[in-house]
């Protein structure tokens, strides 16, 4: 007996939710529910627990990656499993499914014994998201440890088969015994071949656990015809997507758009020629072939980006853990004051550069998984001005060469409880670093960068410094790549600020003034309500 799961099929035509649905019962999953598009199954899921979601991709109102997208962004539901059903054969899509967090990915046309292997996969492979963060001084950027308990296991070994791969099936249906002879002759020793007299048998043929690769189908036989066979065909998971050749007598053009409307691929036109029918069939065989490779390659892609995922966890958990604990030792030898200039300045550059190490950690994980909708924000109390100066005072070293004056200010008095901002620590520090950083390089020499913290709700902090924004990249100052006449700059650096601002509920923006020849960056996050 399999395992009892809620599982919510989601499909937008009827009769696939259905077939998905007797599927799965045969397998012994008796619990499930059913979703005509992505809309309707995120009302589902906000109401009822499910452990599996299994989904078409293109649906209207709200597509199969929107919904996995959602569902990969709600801390509630973003462990669930999805298996994504498709009959794409573009790379470019399949890799966004895989971005986005998808479970396991079902090749149309799929059977019965496909959608076990598929479960049994998604249930097996568990969605991480971070786990709550430890105890740490938020002085100063300290490592996030959302990977702290996973275990990564060397992928399996891989057992190559001696035999060679056997050859597509051709189903051949007609209701004349002589032609079913005829045709299996054209084509003996080329494909395995499957022969059916009748519609009813073909059906049950292509709507089984094997179905053949490409069907030719006479269109005029008795009982069921072979238009009819065709229109069940797309009703079913197995058969929906396995290509038709009509052979037939008919030659007007209201058959022909009928065959057509029904999905064939082409149509033979009796008395058949069998040098040319065998060369057609031949042709679109080797289509075939290469869309019957499309499960193992979307496989093998799901496979390489876990294995991804995981080396970047065990990276993430190997590099920031021990640099978090390296700075926090070295700031506390700079506060403890007790050592000579040179000493001191030695610690800062070391301090400097451990932090744009944990910076660079930081910016090529938690942006990734912020671009893809996969990060889950932990927000805590962060004493803000105290980050904000410790940035500074980072950012006074970094650039003594330019001899600037940089300087933070706050709206609240001396001896009043600082505001705390509501958010993750590492994010805030390398959003504050890349801003602060930002107006320096901007900066000409000998000039002035204030920062200044504005309590309220939210909080509010205002970095300017002299010279303006260059007006051709005003529009896109916070796209990727943009950037204006800096030695070795990425354009990454606002990039990435307004990102990690928005994954906090925050905002970034600047505003810019030609007579004063001044930027102010202007940086928004949450505060956390102060005592009553």
């Amino acid at each position: 007996m399999a395992q009892v799961l809620r599982i919510l099929v989601v499909d937008d035509v009827e009769t696939m939710r259905k077939v998905t649905a007797g599927q799965l019962a045969s397998l012994g999953y008796g619990s499930v529910d059913l979703a005509a598009d992505g809309s309707e199954a995120w009302r589902m899921i906000e109401r009822k627990r499910y452990d599996l979601v299994i989904s078409d991709w293109n649906m209207p109102a709200l597509t199969g990656i929107a919904l996995l997208q959602m569902i990969r962004s709600s801390p509630r539901h973003v462990h669930m499993p999805f298996i994504m059903i498709t009959a794409e054969a573009e790379r470019s899509r399949i890799e966004t499914a895989i971005s986005s967090g998808v479970s396991d990915l079902l090749v149309k046309p799929y059977t019965a014994g496909r959608l076990a292997t598929s479960i049994k996969r998604a249930m097996a492979h568990q969605v991480a998201a971070p786990a709550p963060d430890k105890e740490t001084n938020i002085d100063a950027p300290q490592a996030a440890t959302p990977v702290d308990d996973v275990i990564v296991k060397p992928p399996a070994a891989v057992h190559l088969q001696s035999r060679e791969p056997l050859p597509p099936t051709l189903l051949l249906v007609d209701d004349t015994a002589d032609n079913l002879y005829v045709l299996a002759n054209v084509f003996k020793g080329r494909y395995r071949i499957k022969a059916a007299h009748n519609g009813e048998k073909a059906l049950a043929l292509c709507c089984g656990d094997t179905p053949p690769d490409l069907v030719l189908l006479d269109v005029m036989m008795p009982g069921m015809d072979g238009f009819e066979v065709a229109r069940r065909m797309r009703e079913h998971p197995s058969a929906e997507n396995v290509p038709i050749i009509f052979v037939t007598a008919l030659t007007d053009d209201a058959a022909r758009l009928q065959g057509m409307e029904l999905g064939a691929v082409d149509f033979i036109t009796k008395p058949i020629d069998p040098a040319k029918l065998k060369l057609r069939v031949d042709n679109f065989m080797r289509y075939v072939e290469l869309r019957r490779h499309l499960q193992a390659d979307y496989d093998n892609m799901l496979a390489i980006a876990r294995l991804r995922d995981d080396v970047e966890a065990m990276t993430r958990h190997d590099l920031k853990g021990p640099l978090a604990g390296a700075i926090g030792i070295v700031q506390s030898l700079i506060d403890a004051a007790d050592m000579d200039r040179r000493q001191l300045e030695n610690l800062r550059l070391a301090e400097q550069a451990m932090l744009q190490v944990t910076d660079m950690v930081n910016l090529s994980t938690e942006l990734y998984k912020i671009e893809t909708g996969k990060y889950v924000l932990h927000a805590a109390p962060l004493p803000i001005s105290d980050m904000l100066r410790r940035v500074v005072e980072t950012a006074r070293a970094t650039y003594a060469g330019k001899q600037l004056v940089l300087a933070v200010d706050t709206d609240f008095d001396v001896g009043i409880d600082a505001p705390l901002a509501l958010g993750d620590a590492m994010l805030t520090y390398s959003l504050l670093n890349n801003l602060i950083k930002n107006a320096c390089e901007a900066a000409p020499e000998r000039t002035r960068v204030i920062a200044t913290l504005y309590t309220g709700s939210p909080l509010r902090i205002e970095i300017v410094n002299k010279g303006v924004i260059p007006e051709p990249i005003r529009e896109r100052f916070f796209d990727k790549f943009v950037t204006d006449g800096k030695s070795g700059g990425t354009g990454l650096g606002t990039y990435s600020a307004r990102l990690l601002a928005r994954a906090q509920y925050g905002e970034v923006a600047f505003a810019v003034d030609d007579e004063l020849q001044t930027t102010t960056l202007i940086v928004s996050l949450p505060s956390v309500p102060p005592p009553a």
